[in-house]
């Protein structure tokens, strides 16, 4: 798929996607999204690859959906384009995707930074769901990983209001994982980054995998499948590389197999 509305490219082990309609604070449109799907299931297939980061081209991250693109549709016209569904495929990328959120984080582009592992804003970021000032709600899961990030209550609260949570609001109330300065949001992300492809690849994936489920499924359930990806690492060339190194008071060297 050719690329319109994002840039690509690779800093060493890490993947980076960058919207790219600063025009219109990265606003996202359907083309958009797909291209962002298409580009996180190619890094997924890329073995180099073993972390994605996610940023946004200009004054935001994404301000939101493109209004003008969905403003005549119907419930007809949404259920035959059924826009959502590419973004139910991100749940299946298995490696940490992680963002850099500048400036605006709001509606779908708040959706899409939920959609990933970890958050990283800068101190002047902005928050939110203003889809009920729309006449409508979020639709890309933002009722559900809301919820899941800041519990129900909080949740409700802002998106019924559909107000803006400043950066330092959501990382008290757990939406994100860290704050750092406007200048410095990129570089302390892709040090993250780095930091994680430092990891074992088999290890990040099932970790990612036994967290992703913990809110769904009752705890028994969640020990178990942690417990079977517990045993599942023993089968690895990684986790042997990894106690060696340890014995031997090394830096280990992981190759994800």
């Amino acid at each position: 798929m050719s690329k319109k509305f994002i840039k690509t490219y690779e800093d060493g082990p890490v993947g980076v996607i960058e919207l790219n309609r600063p025009e219109v604070l990265n606003a996202l449109n359907r083309q958009m999204i797909d291209e962002i799907v298409a580009q996180l299931e190619d890094y997924q297939r890329n073995s180099a690859i073993r972390v994605i980061m996610m940023k946004g081209n200009g004054k935001a991250f994404a301000a939101g959906a493109d209004i003008e693109e969905m403003k005549n549709d119907t419930p007809t016209s949404m259920e035959l384009a059924d826009p959502f569904a590419v973004w139910d495929r991100i749940a299946s990328i298995k490696k940490p995707i992680i963002t850099a959120v500048n400036g605006f984080a709001l509606g779908g582009g708040f959706e899409l930074a939920l959609h990933c592992d970890l958050i990283v804003a800068s101190e002047d970021a902005k928050f939110g769901f203003p889809e009920v000032k729309l006449g409508v709600m979020p639709g890309a899961g933002g009722t559900q990983l809301l919820s899941k990030a800041i519990g129900q209550r909080k949740a409700l609260e802002w998106i019924w209001l559909g107000e803006q949570m400043s950066a330092n609001e959501a990382l008290e109330l757990g939406a994100i994982n860290r704050v750092t300065s406007k200048e410095l949001v990129e570089e302390e992300t892709m040090r993250l980054a780095h930091q994680l492809a430092e990891q074992a690849p088999l290890s990040l994936r099932l970790i990612k995998e036994a967290v992703d489920v913990s809110s769904d499924v009752p705890l028994r359930e969640g020990m178990k499948l942690e417990r079977k990806n517990f045993y599942l690492l023993f089968d690895s060339q990684d986790q042997s590389e990894g106690m060696q190194a340890f014995v031997e008071k090394r830096p280990p060297h992981f190759k994800g197999e």
